[in-house]
């Protein structure tokens, strides 16, 4: 079984809701995605081509929660719907709650590109919300670079000061029911990540991407972010994701070839294998 824990849901809203002219579709050469239905029929057959079970789309945008509850309505059974939400917006409870109560589970934090502390008190607000409602919260850490809106030529004066792992210690003691997903490693800041998910059995940490941030730690491979990563983390809180974003590309298997083939280098067995590829999602899922 393969379940991929993060793939962006680049749907109409998503593009609405850049600063961008409206042929930025055809500026990228990417698809049209039509519409919210359409794309999620889309990325179900892509699904299917791949032997992939289940998958966790992501609202890429603050205001495009309805584009992923649109789809998961449509399938319920294949897709986990992901919001961002940004704490400092005044109707943040608001829409959170909102997102939840129409079945989406996980709601994502960027704060170096919305620029505020993991310790503020909105945060911890989201997170009260989030345990009431068994959602899971998912925080962008370390390195942010967003691809699209480089091609586009937009700005991205995003804070990485604020995207260090290790300020989520206090909110995650705080709320030891709520799992929270740090992605691709921690970015960059694979020390961090590590120290907070072996301090907090709630953190967990998925695999996506290309992981080329590695390329700040001289001498850094997958094989070793995978080794150090099971050996203080363990098998159980590693999710597997691509981070696939658009068609034509479609769902990104180069990411999950690279990945078997560095698990498969260090001896994992099946067991820890199928944990990261499929059973851990479906358990937290």
């Amino acid at each position: 079984m393969i379940c991929d824990a993060h793939i962006h849901f680049f749907s109409p809203g998503f593009f609405s809701g850049l600063s961008a002219s409206t042929d930025a579709v055809a500026a990228l050469e990417w698809d049209d995605p039509v519409s919210a239905n359409a794309l999620a029929d889309r990325w179900v057959a892509e699904l299917d081509a791949n032997g992939v079970s289940r998958a966790a789309i992501m609202a890429s945008t603050p205001l495009d929660a309805d584009s992923i509850a649109t789809a998961i309505n449509q399938h319920p059974t294949r897709l986990v719907g992901y919001f961002m939400v940004d704490p400092t917006r005044a109707d943040a409870i608001a829409y959170t709650a909102r997102a939840l109560d129409h079945g989406l589970r996980t709601l994502c934090l960027f704060p170096a590109m919305h620029k505020y502390s993991l310790r503020d008190d909105r945060v911890s607000s989201l997170f009260d919300l989030a345990a009431s409602r068994g959602g899971v919260v998912f925080v962008h850490c370390g390195v942010l670079s967003v691809g699209v809106r480089q091609k586009l030529g937009l700005p991205s004066p995003f804070d990485l000061s604020f995207g260090n792992p290790l300020d989520l210690h206090g909110v995650a003691l705080r709320f030891p029911a709520v799992p929270i997903v740090i992605p691709h490693f921690g970015a960059g800041m694979l020390r961090e990540a590590l120290m907070i998910a072996d301090l907090c059995p709630n953190v967990y940490l998925d695999t996506s991407s290309s992981n080329s941030w590695i390329k700040f730690t001289p001498g850094l491979t997958l094989e070793g972010v995978f080794r150090s990563a099971l050996a203080t983390v363990g098998p159980d809180r590693l999710l597997f994701g691509t981070d696939s974003s658009f068609f034509p590309r479609g769902w990104n298997r180069v990411v999950y070839d690279a990945q078997r083939a560095a698990l498969d280098a260090i001896g994992a067995g099946p067991k820890v294998q199928d944990g990261i590829f499929g059973g851990n999602f479906s358990r937290l899922f």
